[in-house]
């Protein structure tokens, strides 16, 4: 096991920032960052995605795992990379990617929708898997696809889960989960966004 997704899998939570901008983007990973978070994504269409990433790593870099989300292209892998990331996530499974992350040493996690989506994004060399819409998947989905994927398989959650049915993921064999809406949103104030951040963290260590 990687460094990497070492450093993933002891603070699983990830906090995803669709949206930010690079003007609020420091203050927001404070809060996340008082609050417990320790890895941040920042989706490539949210407003000059890449000056947020730079300053996401140069500011918090050693505390915190910075991630790029939405990434489609290995051209986009080059430019998160460069900025700072070192977990790329993807809506979908898309073998160049994986690949053009893996050669930056950095970590790959696609999104799957189905098993085989989930072997593909394996042989190409992907360390963990994003199911994703999790909401649509549901937690079924988390139980079987433990019983035929490769034993240890990191799936995280992404897509719809908020407080009130993030511990039914746990419960289901999820390794982690990714927060959007139910975390962050543009204009969020800093007091809503800590009271989130909180509860939602405790949610999770509570249904271990």
């Amino acid at each position: 096991m990687s460094a990497l997704l070492q450093r993933l899998l002891a603070n699983p939570v990830v906090a995803i920032l669709r949206g930010v901008t690079p003007d609020t983007v420091l203050g927001v990973a404070q809060v996340l960052l008082d609050a417990g978070f320790r890895v941040i994504e920042v989706p490539l269409n949210s407003p000059s995605p890449l000056v947020s990433i730079e300053a996401l790593a140069r500011e918090f870099g050693a505390e915190v795992l910075v991630g790029a989300g939405t990434v489609l292209s290995p051209a986009q892998v080059d430019d998160v990379v460069a900025a700072g990331a070192r977990l790329v996530l993807s809506p979908n499974c898309h073998a160049p990617v994986i690949a053009q992350t893996l050669c930056h040493g950095a970590l790959a996690m696609p999104g799957v929708a189905t098993p085989s989506e989930a072997f593909a994004a394996l042989a190409a060399g992907a360390q963990t898997l994003k199911l994703f819409p999790a909401d649509v998947l549901g937690t079924a989905s988390f139980k079987g696809w433990r019983a035929v994927l490769p034993a240890g398989t990191p799936m995280f959650g992404v897509g719809g889960i908020g407080v009130d049915n993030l511990a039914s993921f746990r419960q289901a064999g999820a390794a982690g989960v990714g927060l959007g809406s139910s975390l962050y949103v543009p204009g969020i104030g800093l007091t809503e966004l800590a009271q989130r951040a909180r509860q939602l963290l405790a949610a999770w260590q509570m249904a271990a």
